[in-house]
């Protein structure tokens, strides 16, 4: 008896690990990300803001609360299709990342250590149009919140997007308050 208990709880504990597995989510590949935003940018006369990010990034937050301020988000939803691709987590963590999506960072980023968020934005059909990189160090500058910072982006904002130069004032100011 105490035997047939013994492997009914070895068979429960078992089956628990295999739905717990089954419940944590796998994140989509990287490429299958990347296409399916190129396509909805396509029919919908957009480009593609990609961003990296990773769960415990503080300044990854910083940015997605500022592109989602109301001050922003009118631009960001008429401009782009905003996606956003998972690397760098925890061990814990690591079924959040996008496979592959790694990989695609070093290729943006020429291999060198960029930190996160890094950003890119494209055409429908890939061409890169800009990214966080400042144009003279090559430093990223993730979450634009100083002075240098914050007229790159309105730069790569006033190429890429679809707005005024008064929202694009504003949207520059709404990133300044990200540092505070």
């Amino acid at each position: 008896m105490k035997r047939i208990v013994w492997m009914l709880g070895i068979c429960a504990m078992a089956l628990a690990g295999k739905v717990q597995a089954q419940d944590q989510p796998s994140a989509p590949a990287a490429a299958d990300v990347v296409k399916a935003a190129q396509t909805k940018a396509g029919k919908e006369h957009k480009n593609v803001l990609l961003m990296f990010h990773a769960s415990w990034c503080h300044w990854c937050h910083a940015m997605d609360t500022a592109i989602a301020d109301p001050a922003c988000k009118a631009f960001f939803d008429r401009s782009y299709v905003l996606e956003h691709l998972t690397v760098a987590e925890s061990p814990k963590k690591k079924n959040l990342e996008n496979p592959g999506a790694e990989a695609m960072l070093n290729k943006f980023t020429d291999g060198k250590e960029s930190g996160i968020p890094f950003w890119v934005i494209m055409d429908p059909k890939g061409k890169i149009l800009a990214d966080s990189r400042l144009p003279q160090s090559g430093d990223n500058m993730g979450c634009p919140t100083a002075g240098p910072e914050v007229e790159r982006l309105k730069e790569i904002l006033k190429k890429t997007g679809k707005g005024s130069a008064e929202e694009i004032t504003a949207i520059g100011e709404r990133f300044k308050q990200a540092a505070k």
